[in-house]
């Protein structure tokens, strides 16, 4: 009931998964990560535990060969579950039961798999790995057009619903992301996932991203405050209005971050910057 992309970039290490569903809530279910560790995707009649387990034998220091073959022997129900991994060195293990739901199938390659079951026809894999190797841009990029692709290839036999993008450092904390984001319940879960995805790029300083904020004060506030801190108190004004207007409350916070050392401590400058 899901089409999903798991994969490694080869160039920073990143691991994501990306998924789409009609399926209330799929970010809750599907895709699993950590940050240097790996990715899993868990679907058609999903076995939430693959997601947690499947990541604790990874970062344990199974492969992903083992750590797949050991869940689904221990599984009863193996055969109605389709399973994606993805770890560290770019190894891929998946496995698509031959009780999953018409058109079922997967197709792998260079550290990544591309996988989908109760779908509308054949052919699905096929379109998200080619439009995945042939796609430019980071691997939240490429991991978008496989899913597009799935999409225009026929999708989900039901429709659509929910969608999800995770995208884990090549390195770090483990349970640190670079974008985590999930749409639950819309019409065009692709749409507002790309949308969402845009957001979380402004979010991390994406200049060319600003426009998915539209008018969120959040953003406007923290750029502000940035801004003023680092020595252009008279750039950061304008923001900060756009953000006191949608909200008093605004003013409010700026007055307390010196106290929390996030803002300088000099009483001139946040006068200047609250409003008269």
């Amino acid at each position: 009931m899901t089409y999903s992309i798991v994969a490694r970039d080869p160039d920073n290490g990143q691991l994501g998964v990306a998924v789409q569903s009609h399926f209330f809530g799929v970010r809750a279910v599907v895709p699993w990560v950590l940050s240097g560790i790996g990715a899993v995707a868990t679907q058609a009649m999903a076995e939430i535990s693959y997601g947690p387990l499947g990541l604790e034998r990874l970062r344990a220091g199974a492969s992903a060969t083992d750590a797949l073959s050991v869940l689904v022997a221990a599984d009863d129900a193996a055969a109605t579950r389709q399973v994606a991994i993805v770890d560290a060195a770019g190894i891929i293990a998946v496995h698509t039961g031959d009780r999953c739901i018409t058109h079922a199938g997967h197709h792998a390659g260079d550290g990544w798999s591309v996988q989908a079951n109760m779908m509308r026809g054949e052919g699905v894999p096929e379109a998200m790995a080619d439009a995945f190797t042939s796609a430019t841009g980071d691997l939240a990029d490429r991991m978008l057009a496989a899913l597009d692709a799935a999409e225009a290839a026929g999708g989900d036999v039901r429709g659509r619903q929910s969608a999800a993008l995770v995208v884990g450092y090549g390195e770090g904390k483990p349970w640190e992301r670079l974008i985590d984001v999930g749409v639950d319940d819309t019409a065009d879960p692709l749409g507002e996932l790309r949308r969402l995805v845009r957001v979380r790029r402004a979010y991390l300083g994406d200049a060319s991203a600003l426009d998915a904020m539209g008018d969120n004060p959040e953003l406007q506030f923290w750029m502000a405050v940035a801004t003023a801190a680092g020595g252009q108190p008279d750039d950061a004004r304008p923001m900060l209005e756009k953000a006191y207007a949608a909200d008093p409350g605004w003013a409010l916070l700026l007055e307390r971050l010196p106290a929390a050392g996030l803002f300088p401590d000099d009483a001139e400058l946040l006068r200047s910057l609250l409003p008269s």
